[in-house]
């Protein structure tokens, strides 16, 4: 399992939402579904057995599709960056994915590529597509707008300072004269433990932020991890409840034992809801104490 998982908030459009992703993109594939218990459904308004969570690859690329209600709603702020390795694979993509959604930058050469487009697709999840001569491969990227702008930078030395394994591969500002404030970042490139990334900042007028529509789950095989990720992503942020919490960028994150959605997808339903049950009362995820009551 892959240390760092995108994890997407929909209302009802999990199940259906990855089909089409997979059904798009190479190397790709849907995994388990996870559906609502009676104690799932009665904290959420979902109906029982209706689906909860999808598990799903994209380009080889771990990801989990949630149906949480429509609390969240995805924004620009966050987009999914595709690098493309074909005039046809980026006409397809383009075409597939702005079927209707929005067009927030044609499909067009630009001073910075060959070929570009940025859209955000019929369930409002932004994508940007980049031909670059490169492996199709996806990576997030975060745009950091309004009270975060100028901070793209800080974010990403203060991630990689938090993941073993991790690397900046380059970072770019803009310069005198250019339209943005001299010394942001235009482009960096940067990778969490595995997971590549790009963060970007922009002091344009914008009318979004980041949601916790798009988070990024943090596989923790122990404690230890589990402590260690909370504790540092939550310096200057703000805990929530479930292992869920928003650092000081903004960014929702949500630190995750591995043994967790084992446990959640029992056969037995009572073990799993009492696993369920433990896990509301919780902010930082206790191990000890959801096994406990798995095996209550």
């Amino acid at each position: 399992m892959q240390r760092i998982q995108p994890c997407l908030w929909f209302d009802n459009q999990a199940e259906e939402a990855t089909k089409h992703y997979c059904n798009i993109f190479k190397n790709s594939k849907c995994g388990a579904i996870a559906r609502y218990s009676e104690a799932g459904a009665a904290v959420s308004g979902r109906a029982v057995g209706s689906v909860m969570t999808v598990v799903f690859q994209l380009c080889g690329q771990d990801f989990l599709a949630l149906n949480g209600g429509p609390i969240y709603k995805f924004t620009p702020a966050t987009s999914l960056d595709v690098s493309c390795e074909t005039e046809e694979e980026i006409d397809h993509l383009f075409n597939s994915l702005s079927d209707g959604g929005q067009v927030l930058m044609p499909l067009s050469s630009y001073p910075f590529s060959k070929k570009f487009a940025w859209i955000s697709d019929k369930y409002g999840l932004s994508w940007r597509f980049n031909l670059n001569g490169e492996s199709q491969s996806i990576r997030p990227a975060l745009m950091f707008v309004g009270d975060q702008h100028g901070r793209a930078e800080e974010a990403l030395n203060f991630y990689v300072s938090k993941f073993e394994n991790s690397s900046i591969s380059g970072i770019w500002h803009y310069e005198a004269g250019e339209p943005d404030k001299e010394g942001t970042v235009k482009h960096s490139s940067f990778s969490l433990d595995g997971c590549g990334m790009i963060a970007m900042d922009s002091g344009h007028p914008h009318n979004f932020a980041f949601t916790p529509a798009l988070s990024f789950m943090v596989n923790c095989i122990s404690q230890e991890e589990v402590d260690h990720f909370w504790t540092a992503l939550c310096e200057g942020g703000a805990p929530n409840h479930c292992g869920w919490l928003s650092d000081k960028f903004g960014v929702s994150w949500q630190i995750v034992p591995t043994v967790l959605s084992k446990m959640m997808q029992d056969s037995d339903c009572n073990k799993s809801k009492k696993v369920f049950e433990a896990m509301l009362t919780m902010s930082k995820l206790d191990i000890a104490a959801l096994e406990k009551a798995y095996l209550s």
